[in-house]
């Protein structure tokens, strides 16, 4: 497949966690806080209690931090529980990929640093291949 022309270029993008892995985090979670009602054993009623509210609480920050990374020719904007830096692309220092192995398996998260902040973003919470954000990221910042 060709690169699309500059001229077809997006102005504007935005990345956030696929909806089926949202929506099986979700659907896990509530799985295992029923299972954690009817189990009659106190150490699964626990174990399973904290995996069921761990899986519902990912769930809903993923709904709520849509999206994690927006990005437009002036500025790029990053979502966290906190609040939503906007960050003007004179500020964005450094923009890299950091790839590593982990036991064996590749590993990708997207680095952004600005103002001596570092922001990490990880395939998961961007939805997409952190070295193909890079690449959209540089294309949008060169469009202004």
């Amino acid at each position: 497949m060709e690169p699309a022309p500059a001229d077809q270029l997006p102005a504007y993008a935005e990345w956030f966690p696929r909806p089926g892995e949202t929506a099986l985090a979700g659907g896990g979670g509530l799985i295992a806080l029923l299972l954690a009602v009817v189990a009659g054993d106190p150490i699964a009623l626990f174990l399973l209690g904290v995996a069921g509210l761990g899986l519902v609480l990912l769930a809903g920050s993923d709904l709520l931090l849509r999206p994690r990374l927006a990005a437009d020719p002036q500025e790029v904007r990053v979502r966290t529980l906190t609040r939503t830096r906007r960050l003007p692309w004179a500020a964005l220092e450094r923009v890299d990929v950091d790839e590593h192995d982990r036991y064996g398996l590749p590993s990708r998260a997207l680095e952004l640093e600005a103002a001596g902040h570092l922001i990490v973003l990880s395939r998961r919470a961007l939805g997409a291949d952190p070295r193909d954000v890079a690449g959209d990221l540089a294309r949008i910042r060169y469009m202004s």
